[in-house]
């Protein structure tokens, strides 16, 4: 019991303490490791929204008018957004997701298709094959880049291919020349998933300015964002279908039926979906899309902080930028070089962690979630360039909020962890 006064029986029942050796009492005792240095203006997050003033006046505007739902605002995004871009057409959606499966069903991609995509992505990617009833054809991705890779691409075309659908990964471009090549031989489409990729440009066009359909998220993280939302654009003529069934595959909207001149009468000529954008998130987003060249600075000073700071550590690998591209910077991933260090990638996100610095990990592989693991019989080492890149991978702070204290502490705080756990 703790507190006892010692008896003579436990006088007598106690061993002596062993003495030391002389190598013992010679040697000096191990230094205690250095304290973990918090950083201390508190955690930062992985990616923070910057919305102002302007966007919460726009908004408020927007509650006090007549017009919630898909009006106005909406329609003056889409005008605005497409000319940004110097797209041919833009269809405001409740999704990046949306935009992905609307074009797929507009194009009539349905059962016995196969898609080609990566497993690098986020499940909405290739959920939306499986919606349609296609099957996702995953093919391998490019060690440097991480977007989908031209050749195996290639390889993987067979008469029931109906469709290419990459992804541009953190913000790089993908390689559409090769892909568009290969579509236009064998008569299919390309579907662009550009939910990291506003505002970046291959070989000088901006993505989302051509034919191919393209479809953009405006999710909370990303370098635009209307909370929720999304963007498809394209040919004018295919988003007019493509509209018609993102909202019930109704003849006609809301705001055409109950504006002043609209009439009531509307026919279902598909069966559509419920994917419509609002006002309230167009109020936003016709801010953001204002200020957005300038949250872009602010993102590319904060690389050019990173990139700086780690690229001569030999534990660490940046991000590359090919010279063809301008990256849109949506994602800051880092890549550790386990030969060169004690922890693995799950251990430095939680010494981060420690730290008050938020991370994120993009992504986790396709052919490891349960579902397409086991219906199409994936092991980890199906796509090894994936996998061995998800593993030792890890986003960072990225945002226009992060400022330059924000990533010095980012940056001390990985150098610190490199500096501890280094082999």
């Amino acid at each position: 019991m703790a507190g006892h006064a010692p008896t003579d029986l436990d006088v007598m029942t106690t061993r002596p303490p062993r003495a030391a050796s002389v190598s013992e009492r010679t040697a000096a005792p191990p230094p205690p490791p250095p304290p973990v240095a918090t950083r201390e203006r508190g955690f930062l997050p992985f990616a923070a929204p910057l919305i102002g003033d302007e966007e919460i006046q726009e908004v408020v505007d927007t509650l006090r008018s007549s017009w919630i739902t898909t009006g106005p605002k909406a329609k003056r995004f889409e005008q605005e957004f497409a000319a940004y871009l110097g797209a041919p057409a833009a269809l405001a959606l409740n999704s990046c997701t949306a935009g992905l499966h609307t074009a797929l069903v507009t194009l009539g991609i349905g059962p016995g298709a196969e898609v080609i995509t990566t497993p690098m992505t986020f499940a909405a990617s290739v959920n939306v094959i499986e919606h349609v009833g296609a099957r996702p054809v995953l093919v391998d991705v490019e060690p440097d880049t991480l977007n989908l890779d031209p050749g195996l691409v290639a390889a993987a075309v067979t008469p029931r291919t109906r469709a290419i659908l990459p992804v541009h990964y953190a913000g790089h471009p993908a390689a559409l020349d090769p892909i568009d090549d290969l579509a236009r031989a064998g008569g299919f489409a390309v579907v662009e998933d550009a939910a990291h990729a506003l505002p970046a440009k291959y070989k000088g066009r901006a993505i989302g300015s051509g034919a191919n359909p393209v479809a953009f998220s405006f999710y909370a993280t990303k370098n635009l964002t209307t909370a929720e939302g999304g963007m498809l654009t394209g040919d004018a003529a295919f988003l007019e279908r493509a509209r018609t069934l993102s909202l019930h595959g109704m003849s006609r909207d809301a705001w055409s039926r109950y504006d002043r001149g609209g009439s009531w009468f509307y026919e279902v000529i598909a069966p559509g979906f419920k994917y419509n954008m609002t006002d309230i998130q167009a109020a936003l987003g016709l801010w953001q899309l204002r200020k957005l060249a300038r949250f872009q600075e602010r993102r590319r000073a904060v690389v050019r902080l990173y990139t700086e700071a780690f690229a001569d550590q030999d534990a660490l690998e940046v991000p590359v930028e090919r010279s063809d591209v301008e990256h849109a910077w949506h994602l800051y991933v880092l890549r550790l070089r386990e030969e060169a260090l004690r922890i693995d990638r799950n251990v430095f996100i939680d010494e981060l962690k420690q730290r008050n610095i938020g991370t994120s990990v993009h992504f986790i592989p396709i052919h490891l979630h349960p579902y397409y693991r086991d219906k199409y019989g994936y092991g980890p080492e199906s796509f090894p360039v994936a996998y061995g890149n998800y593993r030792r991978m890890l986003s960072l702070p990225l945002s226009a909020r992060v400022s330059d204290a924000d990533a010095a502490d980012v940056i001390a705080a990985v150098l610190d962890i490199v500096r501890r756990y280094r082999r």
